[in-house]
C-alpha cells in the first residue's frame, strides 16, 4: 500500500499538486508591476522619431525588423498574465484609433513604477488607485483645453498631408513628407461626402525593386498576378467576375457514356467544345469584355476566350475577389453563365504593367471617387516595404480618427507637460493621502518627452526643466524639438507637429485602466500545467502562410 504523504497546511492543501500560489505585495503586486516595467522598457526606446528598431524573429521564423509597439508586441506572444494586461490595453487602443500604442505602453509602465515608490513608501494599493482614478479624470477634463486646432476640411489633400504626417514620421522619419501626401490622397480620394471613412478601402500592394520614392497612388486596384490569355489591356472594361473555375460545368449526378463507334467519339467531344463556346459567346454577347475568376482556367475556355477577344484574369484570393465586386460594382457568379446588364462591373482600364520585374494587372478608374485606392509601395527589402506598410496603415487610421472627432492636441511632449504641470496643482488642493498618487500620476506623463529626448540623445532631466519653464509662462504649445541642438523646445503649433485628440484621449485612459487592473492584482494562483503532447517544433509540415 502507497504511504499516504500529508500536504502541508494552508492554502496548497486545498489546491492539486504542482500548483504555484503567489501573495501579497512582495510575491504578488511587486512582480507584477516589474514584468510590465521590463514590458514598457522595451518598447520605450522604440518610441519616436528617433526610436531604434527591433528586431524581432517569431515562431514561425519570420523576421520582423520594425519600431511600430503593436507589432512587436503581437510577434512577441507575451506570457506574462500581468504583462499581458498592458499588452490587451495596446491592441485595444490599435483597435479603437490605430496609433498611440507605444505611448500606452510608456505611460502605463511609469504609471505602474511610480505605484511601487508609494507602496514602498507605506501607501496602501487602494489608496494609490483612488488617486489614480481621480487624476486620470481630471486629466480627461483638462484635455480639452489643451486642444490648439481642429482640421477645416479633409476633403483637401493638403491639410490631409499635414494632419497624417506626424503619424507617419514616428515610423518613416526622413520620408514622412513624401509618405504623408501619397496617403492623403488615397484617403481623399475614397473619402465620400456623406463622411464615413472605411479604412479597409485603402489598399496596398507591395512590389520589390526601386526606392521608397518610387511608390505611387492609384484609383482602383492592382494585383500581383499575370494576365491569363492573349488580350493584355483593355479600355472602357465591362467586367464579369466568376467566382468558380472558368471551366465547363461538371454534372451534379456522375454518369456512364457508352460510346460504340469512331463517329461519335468525334461528336461527343465536339459536342463539349460546341458547349464552351457558346458560354464564352454568350458572355461576350452580353457586353463583357474582362473575365475575372477565382478558380483554375481550363485551356479550351482559354482558347475560346482569346477568339472572342476577352481578357482573362485569375485572382486565388476570396478576399481579392470580394474587393474587387466592390470597386467596380460587379456581382460575383457562382456558376459559368451569362451575366445581366446589371451584374457586369465597370472600370476605365484593366492592363497587364511592369513594376520593376513583377508582372501586376491593374483596375483603374479615372474618376477621383472611386469606393478603393492603392498606394503601391516599392523598396529594397521586404523587412522596409513591411514597415513602410505599418506606416500606410497608422496615417490612414488617422484620418479615420480625424474624421470622427477633427480636434488635435500639440504634439512631441507638449499636451504631456501641460497635462503634468495642472494634475500636479490639482494634487496638492486634494487633502487626502490619496494627493500623493495624484502627484505621482502627473510625474508619469513626463516619460513621454523624457523617452522623445533619450532617444534623441538630449539629456531628459534638462528638456523637462525647460518645458515646465516655458509652460509656466503659458506658452502651452511648446515641446521638444527633435530637429534643434540638443534639449531645445518649440512650439508645435506652428511646427505643425499635432496629434489627434483621440489619440491621447484613449491613450490615457486605457493606459490607466490597465495600471490599475495590475495593481489590484494581490493573489497570483497558477494551476499544473495540462499534460499531453507538446506541439511540433519548427515548420515540418506547414504550409508557407502558416
Amino acid at each position: 500500500m502507497a504511504l499516504h504523504v500529508p500536504k502541508a497546511p494552508g492554502f496548497a492543501q486545498m489546491l492539486k499538486d504542482g500548483a504555484r500560489h503567489y501573495s501579497g505585495l512582495e510575491e504578488a503586486v511587486f512582480r507584477n508591476i516589474r514584468a510590465c516595467k521590463e514590458l514598457s522598457q522595451t518598447t520605450r526606446t522604440a518610441y519616436g522619431p528617433n526610436g531604434m528598431n527591433k528586431m524581432v524573429i517569431n515562431h514561425l521564423e519570420k523576421l520582423f525588423v520594425t519600431n511600430d509597439a503593436a507589432t512587436i508586441l503581437r510577434e512577441l506572444e507575451v506570457q506574462h498574465p500581468a504583462a499581458k494586461m498592458v499588452v490587451m490595453a495596446s491592441h485595444m487602443q490599435e483597435q479603437e484609433v490605430g496609433d498611440g500604442t507605444n505611448f500606452v505602453l510608456v505611460f502605463a509602465g511609469a504609471l505602474l513604477e511610480l505605484a511601487e515608490e508609494l507602496l514602498r513608501m507605506g501607501l496602501s494599493v487602494s489608496e494609490v488607485i483612488e488617486g489614480y482614478e481621480k487624476a486620470c479624470k481630471k486629466a480627461l477634463e483638462i484635455l480639452p483645453d489643451c486642444v490648439c486646432s481642429s482640421a477645416k476640411n479633409l476633403h483637401d489633400v493638403n491639410e490631409a498631408t499635414a494632419l497624417i504626417r506626424t503619424a507617419v514620421m514616428s515610423k518613416q522619419y526622413g520620408n514622412e513628407d513624401f509618405l504623408a501626401n501619397l496617403i492623403a490622397q488615397a484617403c481623399v480620394s475614397i473619402f465620400p461626402e456623406s463622411g464615413n471613412f472605411n479604412v479597409d478601402n485603402v489598399r496596398v500592394c507591395k512590389i520589390l525593386g526601386c526606392g521608397i520614392t518610387a511608390s505611387s497612388m492609384l484609383h482602383g486596384m492592382v494585383f500581383k498576378k499575370e494576365a491569363e490569355g492573349d488580350i493584355v489591356s483593355v479600355k472602357d472594361a465591362k467586367i464579369v467576375v466568376f467566382s468558380c473555375p472558368f471551366d465547363c460545368m461538371v454534372t451534379e449526378t456522375k454518369g456512364t457514356v457508352l460510346i460504340n463507334n469512331a463517329q461519335e467519339l468525334m461528336s461527343f467531344s465536339k459536342g463539349e467544345e460546341d458547349m464552351m463556346e457558346a458560354q464564352v459567346k454568350a458572355i461576350k454577347e452580353a457586353g463583357a469584355n474582362v473575365v475575372v475568376t477565382g478558380g483554375k482556367v481550363a485551356d479550351m475556355a482559354l482558347h475560346y476566350a482569346n477568339k472572342y477577344k476577352l481578357m482573362v484574369v485569375r485572382l486565388n484570393s476570396k478576399w481579392d475577389l470580394r474587393r474587387l465586386c466592390k470597386t467596380v460594382g460587379a456581382v460575383a457568379l457562382p456558376r459559368l453563365t451569362a451575366p445581366t446588364p446589371e451584374e457586369i462591373g465597370r472600370c476605365d482600364s484593366v492592363y497587364l504593367t511592369e513594376v520593376g520585374d513583377t508582372q501586376v494587372v491593374v483596375f483603374k478608374h479615372e474618376k477621383e471617387d472611386g469606393a478603393i485606392s492603392t498606394v503601391v509601395i516599392r523598396g529594397s527589402t521586404d523587412n522596409l516595404m513591411d514597415d513602410i506598410e505599418r506606416a500606410v496603415d497608422d496615417g490612414v487610421n488617422t484620418f479615420k480618427v480625424l474624421v470622427r472627432d477633427k480636434r488635435l492636441v500639440p504634439g512631441a511632449g507638449a499636451t504631456e507637460i501641460e497635462l503634468a504641470k495642472q494634475i500636479t496643482s490639482y494634487g496638492e488642493s486634494c487633502p487626502g493621502l490619496e494627493q500623493y498618487a495624484i502627484k505621482k500620476f502627473a510625474e508619469a506623463f513626463e516619460s513621454v518627452p523624457r523617452a522623445l529626448a533619450e532617444n534623441s540623445g538630449a539629456k531628459g532631466s534638462e528638456l523637462i526643466s525647460k518645458l515646465y519653464a516655458t509652460h509656466h509662462e503659458g506658452n502651452k504649445n511648446m515641446g521638444f524639438d527633435i530637429e534643434g541642438d540638443g534639449p531645445s523646445v518649440k512650439d508645435m503649433f506652428e511646427a505643425g507637429i499635432l496629434d489627434p485628440y483621440l489619440v491621447k484621449y484613449w491613450g490615457i485612459k486605457l493606459a490607466t485602466n490597465a495600471a490599475i487592473t495590475v495593481l489590484r492584482v494581490d493573489q497570483i494562483i497558477m494551476a499544473k500545467a495540462a499534460g499531453g503532447p507538446k506541439a511540433p517544433q519548427g515548420k515540418k509540415d506547414f504550409d508557407e502562410d502558416d
